[in-house]
């Protein structure tokens, strides 16, 4: 069992997920996103490899269009 924060909220997974699993799971999967872990950001080439450990901190934002 892992425990991260996630914009503040604490999340238990019963295992490590990568980054891009998790982003499924938020069903964000597709959508304009910036995610920053432990304070340096990732970059979307990594988030299928980029696992996430016991204490992360992650910061997920959603990019809004509109005028």
């Amino acid at each position: 069992m892992i425990t991260v924060s996630i914009n503040g909220a604490i999340r238990q997974f019963p295992e490590p997920i990568s980054v891009a699993a998790l982003i499924d799971e938020m069903g964000m999967t597709g959508k304009r996103i910036a995610l920053e872990r432990n304070g340096e950001i990732v970059p979307r080439s990594a988030f299928a490899t980029q696992q996430l450990a016991e204490g992360d901190r992650l910061e997920v934002v959603v990019a809004v269009g509109g005028g």
